[in-house]
């Protein structure tokens, strides 16, 4: 077996980079997910620091950017996904980073001193995270969100509206309704100027305005791509040798009936456990319901199932306790829910949304009925 990477490091986890490693707290050492010793045991050579170019799957090829080339009976596309990357005038100036790989935390945290002006652009989960890491870290932070409310496309607005409170009370300033027109400054950014005229001062602007999944090495090949490398309920492309996995992929959800590219570290790992089993001749169907997480400040959101279609929306508890949830329905099915410091109920809706149950929505309305009561 061999494992090609671009990235020089051993695979790691992504999800600390925008929290405590970006912070410090988290030792480098503490990223990987095996240690080198694990793949020497398990016969798995490294090809780390490679970029993959090419891919010929009539030759069931790999060409690599030194020029090497390896043969293949079955291969696994993890390709991941790039940030989206501003357009506007200033948008290469220094100063201006982007945080999607390990080598992107050490010029972040470089700028990240106490009383630094840092702008955030986007008011998704990772400029949300970065901007609470900032703040923590002594920085003055300014969020600036093009759309009315910050994380408007995955939460309810009671969600959108209790986070940016708490990002408020730490001394964050969100901004929303916000579009960045230009960047401004020498050589470095010094300013981010927005559409309605206005400008904020910036010694470090992070952008977090989405990710486009990772397909050109796949489309150039010929395989089927639409927002995603697609591929079918057992993960295999449109070449039958050729699988993949994770952010880059569009794959059906048997559960919501319909195809989803997600972003999830969850599915990541699901999804890739269900390619290798079918890689291997275990015909096994990747059939997840999806999860995420994000933690801001001391705030752990859980969101579980997919909202879209839902025609009902019931809030449980109350936003001024610090824990609550949101539970979408269609009809009296639970799709989705999104539950605040609430552990509770994101486990009972994890297990309720995967056996497409019916529940009742007058003891979901009563947060002394617990969730998994409510069938």
């Amino acid at each position: 077996m061999v494992l090609i990477g671009d990235e020089p490091e051993l695979p790691y986890q992504r999800p600390p980079l925008s929290k405590k490693y970006l912070s410090g707290e988290m030792a480098a050492e503490r990223l990987p997910f095996r240690h080198r010793t694990f793949y020497d045991e398990h016969r798995v050579e490294l090809k780390l620091g490679r970029k993959a170019v090419r891919l010929d799957a009539a030759a069931r090829e790999v060409a690599l950017e030194d020029g090497e080339n390896l043969t293949y009976d079955r291969l696994l596309l993890c390709l991941g996904a790039g940030s989206r990357r501003l357009t506007c005038p200033g948008a290469t100036l220094a100063g201006v980073h982007y945080l999607r790989d390990l080598a992107d935390v050490a010029p972040i945290r470089g700028g990240l001193k106490p009383r630094a002006r840092i702008v955030v652009v986007g008011g998704g989960y990772i400029g949300l995270e970065t901007a609470a890491t900032s703040r923590k870290m002594g920085c003055e932070v300014t969020v600036l969100e093009m759309a009315d409310r910050i994380m408007n496309r995955v939460v309810a607005p009671c969600v959108s509206q209790y986070f940016a409170g708490e990002h408020a009370a730490q001394g964050i300033n969100i901004r929303c309704d916000m579009r960045v027109i230009r960047l401004e400054g020498g050589e470095r950014v010094e300013r981010v100027v927005c559409a309605d005229g206005s400008s904020m001062a910036a010694d470090l602007v992070i952008v977090g305005v989405g990710a486009i999944a990772a397909t050109e090495l796949a489309s150039e090949a010929g395989l089927d791509c639409d927002n995603g490398i697609m591929v079918d309920q057992y993960c295999r492309t449109s070449d039958a040798a050729i699988y993949a996995a994770g952010d880059c992929t569009n794959h059906p959800s048997l559960r919501f009936g319909r195809r989803v590219r997600l972003e999830s570290v969850d599915n990541a790992f699901e999804q890739a456990k269900a390619a290798a089993l079918n890689m291997l001749g275990r015909e096994v169907a990747h059939d997840r319901v999806p999860w995420f997480w994000s933690d801001q400040f001391d705030n752990k959101l859980l969101i579980v199932g997919l909202s879209q279609d839902y025609d009902g929306q019931i809030l449980r508890g109350d936003p001024s306790t610090r824990s609550f949830s949101v539970c979408y329905l269609k009809g009296r099915e639970l799709l989705a829910v999104e539950a605040v410091n609430h552990s509770k109920d994101y486990m009972a809706a994890r297990k309720l949304i995967a056996e497409r149950a019916l529940l009742d929505p007058e003891k979901l309305r009563n947060n002394e009925i617990a969730l998994k009561e409510a069938v």
